[in-house]
């Protein structure tokens, strides 16, 4: 099962790879793009399209940045007491056989 796993996944990877490639082939057209302070010089629609991919993966990133380590913090502080009641738990399990005549 797990080779099946790893050949579908190839099979989708390859494929993406050929979408992409099909992609930059169809777009060659050297375009500017014009933002509103300042215009960048031509290239082609694929690159800036795979550019404002990148640009927004990274902020995307940057913006679940905060909300991991919120949640990373809550994580720790949650084992940490876990394993506290567990100690105190083991603790009073002990104590009762040791008062048990």
């Amino acid at each position: 099962m797990r080779w099946f796993k790893g050949v579908v996944l190839a099979i989708i990877l390859l494929v993406v790879l050929l979408l992409g490639i099909l992609f930059a082939v169809n777009n060659q057209q050297a375009m500017p793009l014009d933002l509103i302070w300042v215009e960048l010089p031509p290239a082609s629609l694929s690159l800036w399209l795979l550019i404002s991919l990148a640009c927004g993966v990274m902020l995307g990133m940057l913006a679940m940045t905060g909300i991991y380590l919120r949640l990373r913090t809550l994580l720790t502080r949650a084992q940490r007491h876990n394993q506290q009641q567990r100690k105190e738990l083991d603790r009073l399990r002990t104590q009762e056989f040791k008062e048990a005549p």
